[in-house]
């Protein structure tokens, strides 16, 4: 019995192609043959065709795109607080003298961008009390307490100024009571003095506006802010300084700070002496008309 050629052809292309997987699957990538040949020199040639048995290379992989370089965000508060102290101040001085109610001086305020303490504190603390009343008193810069509730003297140096009104018969409805900066700089630190030039127009006005007969001034900042004097309080508190508004002279007088008070209890004396004063100085002079 003979075998189909046909039948032979295709096992035998079979068993072939079946060899070729065996030493490709081995790693056999290049075939002998009767004349030698120098790998190295080919290897070195280009390569006209892809070998056989040669897998392609993979793909290379895209080109990185470059990355968006985005500026930095401008900050958060207008303009006049990033502008020099002294163009700041200016436009402080500017929209005070344009307030014509205290209502007005305090919407200023919250509008008014050129203090970077704005915008690191809670709440603007503009006035407590009676602005009526012949007396203001004018402290430094509020703290956290004030800061959270909106009111200047509302902690501990609060209560004690409180007590010390009460001793000569004064309470929050007949005194007027306010800052010479109105935001609360951070860690309760002491306001610099860029700060205070900034926020002084504001205090200004708002004096001017409540007119009280007299002005006590409570600690050295608020003294020397406005007197000008470079006295220490310990040598300025005591006595009074002339204070022009716009239509008459009244009478500043500097005392201690409640808060420093607190800190140094033995110098109430000294404050206890020009409280006394203010209430005779209350007590002998008239309401200008």
């Amino acid at each position: 019995m003979t075998s189909d050629p046909m039948t032979s052809t295709a096992d035998a292309r079979r068993d072939l192609i079946a060899h070729l997987d065996f030493h490709t699957e081995a790693g056999v990538d290049l075939a002998l043959d009767e004349v030698p040949h120098d790998r190295f020199e080919e290897a070195d040639a280009p390569e006209e065709a892809p070998a056989p048995l040669r897998r392609p290379p993979p793909p290379a992989p895209p080109p990185p795109q470059p990355r968006e370089i985005r500026a930095p965000a401008a900050p958060t508060f207008g303009r006049s607080a990033a502008a020099r102290p002294e163009e700041a101040a200016g436009s402080a001085r500017a929209r005070a003298a344009d307030a014509r109610s205290l209502e007005e001086l305090e919407a200023l305020l919250r509008e008014f961008d050129g203090c970077p303490l704005r915008f690191t504190a809670k709440n603007l603390v503009f006035a407590d009390g009676n602005p009526a009343a012949r007396v203001m008193f004018v402290g430094e810069a509020p703290g956290a307490d004030e800061d959270r509730i909106g009111k200047p003297f509302m902690g501990r140096s609060g209560q004690l100024l409180d007590r010390m009104m009460a001793a000569i018969g004064l309470d929050r409805t007949g005194a007027y009571i306010a800052n010479i900066v109105p935001w609360r700089p951070p860690g309760n630190r002491n306001p610099t003095p860029q700060e205070v030039a900034v926020c002084r127009p504001f205090v200004e006005r708002q004096i001017a506006l409540a007119d009280p007969d007299i002005l006590v001034c409570l600690g050295s900042p608020a003294t020397q802010a406005l007197t000008g004097t470079k006295d220490g309080i310990l040598k300025a508190r005591g006595r009074f300084y002339p204070y022009k508004l716009p239509d008459r002279e009244i009478r500043l007088l500097a005392t201690l700070h409640p808060a420093y008070l607190l800190r140094q209890p033995v110098q109430k004396r000294l404050a206890w002496r020009d409280f006394r004063l203010l209430r005779a100085t209350l007590d002998g002079t008239t309401r200008s008309a």
